[in-house]
């Protein structure tokens, strides 16, 4: 625990505003309903960039959401946000692949649009922040399972932005009233994922060439591997987070089992009921393993991963199943 975290409960919240940056993206589909059961109100502030322009409007429409049209680039777009809300999540960022391509472009939005959110939220006396952080802060593991308390290092623009967040917090903080958590999430995938989530595209990669009757294609031996949590879950660790008055901490959002690409393509294979074997394909490949350590975000927030891999494959195959016609 860093030396002003502190460890609590769920607070009272009745019908406050929580201000949800990025809230039209694919966590803050799932995000925003899970705050509204909660019993909070929830403020939207999305630039409708990479959003699903059906789900988005359906999200908007729920009672108890409103919708702020802007940038976290833009102080002044943020400052119209924040003014009236009580707490923040701050889900807003330019994807990892994307940042590798345009390294300025990730800096302006994930690290200075953060930035500005922050100094608004201490302007404003904003109570609390989430913080959606990533698990990519860790770099190649050196050790697992991946611990908070480990060794980090980023190796792309994403990933540097995301620490130096975690550390923004801790600097405003230590300057105002703010609580804050950071939430370092593994490989979140679910029904409706982006088809360029840059790490867990590989499930809908799969799964289109099982829909065509081909088998998957693994590069290497497949044994990389990645920690699978589901959007669901993701979303619930969100508002127990947001509920809870720990602060000064950032907990990793895993489910502590690791599953190789090669487990993966069998477990599809299954679900699909295909009649179909793997491929591999001889190539070099860097062969990265992740699994996250779950024990403090159990400690702190009572959050334990409910969705096992093969119920969370099946939520994915039912949605495009419906989604085909």
């Amino acid at each position: 625990m860093r030396p002003n975290a502190t460890r609590g409960g769920p607070v009272r919240v009745g019908r406050s505003t929580v201000l949800v940056t990025g809230g039209l993206g694919y966590i803050g589909s799932h995000a925003v309903p899970e705050l509204l059961d909660r019993g909070w109100r929830v403020r939207i502030l999305d630039n409708r960039y990479r959003c699903d322009a059906d789900a988005a409007d359906a999200l908007c429409a729920m009672p108890g959401v409103d919708l702020v049209e802007g940038d976290v680039r833009y102080p002044h777009a943020v400052d119209r946000a924040v003014q009236g809300v009580e707490a923040v999540v701050h889900l807003a960022a330019v994807c990892i692949n994307k940042s590798i391509a345009d390294p300025a472009e990730s800096l302006d939005v994930n690290l200075m649009g953060t930035q500005h959110l922050l100094d608004s939220v201490s302007r404003h006396g904003v109570r609390r922040v989430v913080f959606a952080s990533s698990a990519s802060v860790y770099g190649n593991a050196t050790q697992l399972p991946m611990r908070e308390d480990g060794p980090v290092d980023p190796l792309t623009p994403y990933c540097t932005a995301k620490l130096a967040g975690e550390q923004l917090l801790a600097f405003h903080a230590q300057r105002s009233a703010l609580t804050w958590l950071a939430l370092r999430f593994f490989n979140v995938y679910g029904p409706g994922q982006p088809t360029d989530a840059f790490y867990t595209s590989v499930i809908l990669t799969f799964v289109k060439r099982l829909l065509a009757g081909q088998p998957p294609v693994i590069d290497g031996r497949g044994d990389q591997s990645m920690d699978f949590v589901h959007v669901a879950d993701v979303a619930r660790a969100i508002g127990l987070a947001l509920d809870s008055d720990a602060s000064g901490e950032s907990l990793n959002v895993g489910t502590g089992r690791q599953t190789t690409v090669a487990e993966l393509a069998e477990r599809l294979v299954v679900a699909m009921g295909a009649d179909v074997v793997p491929q591999f394909r001889p190539r070099e490949v860097l062969v990265a393993r992740r699994e996250a350590s779950v024990e403090r975000i159990a400690e702190v927030l009572g959050w334990r991963p409910r969705v096992e891999i093969d119920e969370g494959l099946a939520s994915v195959l039912d949605w495009i199943k419906q989604h085909r016609a």
